[in-house]
């Protein structure tokens, strides 16, 4: 066995174990509501180079990356493009639009100030929702029911998917007219993918599809796979996040899903959480720079602030006519946590120089503190609501 394979057999089991043992870690001590995403990313601090050494982030790096597909993968598929032609979604692209301005305006005074250099990355990093993570939070404490759960997703996926695009234009490897011709060809690869399907609707290939969805073939878990990695193959030769590929894949996924849809989604959660997310959250904490965070904590503390100001605040004035205060108030939370994205545009920064490395560190850290604090707080609105409305139910006649 070489020693490039050997370590990378080493630093996989290790991000194992720390998967393994999250769920234990998080049910001994589940009083506290501790996101399982956030004892990930600290596991990762603690067995990577910055403590314990004990695994190498660049060894599992591409098994990382398909995690991170699979994360936005999910996130895509959990998106129903008919809601950006309700109320929810409307009012979804106007808070975002309005957090855009925002954060142009709040970056710009940093930048001039000489707090930040990466405009751009730091900017679109306000504007960020991490949908992807916040769903199994949200799914395991039932905050998707009813109208409410329609604005949580349609503002979650704005939140992912237009900062997506506004990276393939304005941060593409290639400029930004190539970046937005790339967009365009991403667009009307989906569109096609999500056509194919009703080309060979009940002919012989589609029974064998049908078939095998529950044999050993496993075709459409094998073909949800296959599209996925095309999908990221082609966002990354075009110049473009991988992160954009995998929403699209999510995208077309929801709309031509063969078979058993209800089987499908449990398959894609056991293959997504159960193996590759849970590598993408532990790699980001293995390669988080721990000591620039400890030399200049101001900056992530202001990052993390910025985040519910610039992100969440909007809310409560766009959806005033929609929910109730106390519901804007737990969507205020919900919208301001990031993360996700936040670890691609520092990759980014670093990547073009545009960033510096404590202000990429900060952003990162910054958005594993809102994962930790903000659905917390949201979820704690959300029992509260529940149990005003229990013993409102009980005093009825």
């Amino acid at each position: 066995m070489s020693t490039e394979l050997g370590r990378g057999l080493t630093s996989l089991f290790v991000v194992a174990l720390v998967a393994a043992l999250t769920p234990v870690f998080v049910g001994l001590f589940g009083r506290f509501r501790i996101p399982q995403v956030v004892v990930l990313i600290l596991g990762g601090v603690v067995v990577g180079p910055e403590m314990l050494d004990l695994a190498d982030p660049e060894s599992i790096e591409l098994l990382a990356n398909v995690g991170l597909g699979f994360l936005f993968l999910l996130a895509g598929y959990e998106l129903d493009l008919a809601v950006f032609r309700q109320r929810a979604g409307k009012l979804a692209v106007v808070g975002w639009l309005v957090t855009a301005t925002l954060a142009v305006a709040v970056v710009a005074t940093l930048a001039a100030l000489g707090v930040v250099r990466a405009f751009v990355p730091v900017a679109l990093a306000l504007t960020t929702t991490a949908l992807g993570t916040l769903l199994p939070i949200l799914r395991d404490h039932n905050m998707l029911r009813g109208s409410f759960g329609s604005y949580v997703l349609a503002a979650g996926a704005v939140g992912e998917f237009l900062p997506i695009v506004a990276i393939a234009i304005f941060l593409g490897s290639h400029g930004r007219f190539i970046g937005l011709i790339s967009l365009v060809a991403m667009g009307v690869l989906g569109l096609l993918l999500s056509l194919a399907p009703r080309l060979g609707r009940g002919g012989r290939v589609a029974r064998i599809l049908s078939e095998g969805q529950h044999a050993t073939s496993q075709t459409t878990l094998r073909w949800t796979v296959a599209m996925l990695l095309l999908l990221l193959v082609v966002a990354d030769n075009f110049g473009l996040d991988v992160v954009l590929g995998a929403f699209v894949a999510g995208v077309v996924l929801r709309r031509w899903a063969p078979g058993d849809g209800e089987a499908l989604d449990h398959k894609l959660d056991a293959i997504g959480y159960g193996f590759f997310i849970p590598i993408f959250f532990v790699s980001s904490g293995m390669s988080l720079d721990l000591q620039s965070i400890l030399e200049a904590p101001a900056r992530l503390f202001l990052l993390f602030v910025l985040l519910l100001v610039v992100r969440g605040l909007p809310t409560l004035l766009v959806y005033r006519s929609a929910l109730p205060w106390p519901r804007r108030l737990e969507l205020t939370f919900v919208v301001s946590t990031a993360l996700p994205l936040l670890v691609a545009l520092s990759e980014i920064g670093l990547e073009t120089g545009h960033m510096l490395p404590e202000n990429a560190a900060a952003l990162v850290g910054a958005g594993v503190l809102s994962v930790l604090v903000y659905p917390a707080i949201a979820v704690a609105i959300d029992t509260r609501l529940a149990r005003t409305r229990d013993a409102v139910d009980e005093t009825r006649p």
